[in-house]
């Protein structure tokens, strides 16, 4: 058996016409469009690549985008300052600190100073616990990405057993709220979980964001099931995920590529929470479908 590949790149594209699809109509009613704001501390290139691609798709999806270019040694209160005048800005309706920051920095005070209705990478503890309680809020990008591709792939995943091995704040725990709420039956496994193959194995959704390459191998996968590998490695010069691609692909159902999988969907949930943030902030209902 070899297994149907999830074509991330593609459903991010659908995602994006989405988003900007609704654009205009919010434009029309407020007299201005959806605002982002992208903060990056230091000169790490891939996040200057990364930044510079999420600028060009809020733009491209007719958003208004802020980028803001500090320097490495930029001192936490400076952050912390020009994170406040963000929340202040009434053209600015999601916040995104790009993450890791340097270590003079506490990236919890950071994300606790961003005002919650705009924190579109739903880190904020308020987001966080409002998911963790089955409340409407912000969620994590990436996790939430996760989520459409899986409900576009199975539909209804009520009963379905789901193993996420990881327990980040951002993408693990995340995770397993968002797959509870499809009323899936979650175990959330790790490194040093016992038995890692045999709790794998049990998975109908099997999704990995542990951050090891190709750590979840072909056969912990239990035959048909679906796999989300969130990870990304890099080994010899090439990008790889968590789930041992080649071996996994030929007993899974289904398979989401490292790269072009999970990664695209990243950027176009964070344009779909901007646009549901800025709706939210102006007392409007956002599209259904986003």
């Amino acid at each position: 058996m070899s297994a149907d590949i999830i074509d991330g790149k593609l459903f991010a594209e659908g995602v994006k016409a989405r988003v900007a699809a609704a654009v205009p109509a919010f434009v029309e009613k407020t007299g201005r469009a959806p605002g982002l704001a992208v903060v990056l501390v230091g000169e790490d290139p891939p996040s200057r690549v990364y930044v510079r691609s999420k600028g060009k798709a809020t733009i491209a999806a007719g958003m208004e985008s802020f980028e803001h270019l500090l320097d490495d040694d930029t001192s936490q209160q400076a952050l912390l300052d020009l994170v406040r005048a963000l929340n202040e800005d009434p053209n600015v309706d999601g916040i995104l600190v790009q993450l890791p920051l340097p270590g003079q920095i506490d990236e919890k005070a950071v994300i606790g100073a961003i005002d919650p209705a705009k924190d579109v990478d739903g880190f904020h503890v308020d987001n966080a616990g409002k998911l963790a309680v089955g409340e409407d809020a912000l969620v994590p990008c990436t996790p939430l990405g996760c989520i459409m591709m899986l409900k576009d792939r199975l539909g209804d995943l009520s009963g379905l057993e789901a193993v996420v091995v990881g327990r980040s704040n951002i993408v693990g725990k995340p995770m397993a709220q968002l797959l509870l709420k499809e009323n899936c039956t979650v175990t959330i496994a790790h490194s040093r979980t016992r038995d890692l193959a045999d709790v794998v194995g049990r998975g109908d959704i099997v999704v990995a964001a542990v951050g090891r390459p190709a750590m979840v191998k072909g056969d912990w996968i239990k035959p048909g099931a679906t796999v989300i590998d969130v990870g990304i490695n890099r080994v010899d010069g090439k990008l790889v995920g968590d789930v041992d691609f080649g071996s996994a692909s030929e007993v899974a159902g289904a398979i989401t590529p490292v790269p072009g999988g999970v990664g695209p969907m990243t950027i176009a949930v964070l344009l779909r929470n901007t646009l549901v943030a800025a709706h939210a902030r102006e007392g409007l209902t956002p599209p259904e479908g986003l």
